[in-house]
């Protein structure tokens, strides 16, 4: 028969471990983790979200500390401090607080859908464009977009003016 002192130990180990697994349970998803339970990229979104609400409905609204601007495949996108939508699986709707530049006009981005054939399409009014998902594998940053490197480079060479 096994000692008290093993029984003990055994029974804080074992406690141990559920109460890890629980409290690893209760952590609320990132919003980037959501967006994949949904069929999206996480890369849709920019670092830095500082809060989100999802209804039941799958009405949302996300919050990020201030505007982000970043140029992506020619265009300049901007999200608004807060964004905010439907989702349901592979579609976003009814979308406010997204934007993209065209020529000197922001216009904002309605509808993103992910295609049969792995593309995101991004609706704006009766206009739509495509990108394979594969480009929003990770999230942009604000102001230098995926090339962060290049940019922070441009800013250095400008400061030594």
């Amino acid at each position: 028969m096994a000692s008290p002192k093993t029984l003990l130990g055994i029974f804080l180990v074992i406690s141990a471990s559920a109460a890890s697994a629980e409290i690893e349970a209760s952590r609320a998803p990132t919003a980037y983790e959501l967006l994949e339970k949904y069929d999206f990229p996480r890369g849709i979104l920019p670092e830095g979200v500082q809060s989100y609400l999802l209804l039941s409905d799958g009405s949302f609204d996300v919050y990020f500390a201030a505007d982000c601007e970043f140029g992506v495949a020619g265009y300049t996108l901007r999200y608004s401090r807060k964004v905010s939508g439907k989702v349901q699986p592979g579609k976003l709707t009814d979308l406010k607080g997204v934007s993209v530049k065209l020529l000197f006009l922001w216009i904002g981005i309605d509808k993103v859908e992910v295609t049969d054939d792995d593309q995101l399409k991004f609706y704006v009014g009766l206009f739509s464009a495509s990108f394979p998902v594969s480009n929003f594998d990770e999230s942009p940053r604000c102001r230098c977009g995926f090339d962060c490197a290049a940019a922070n480079a441009d800013a250095v060479l400008v400061s030594d003016d």
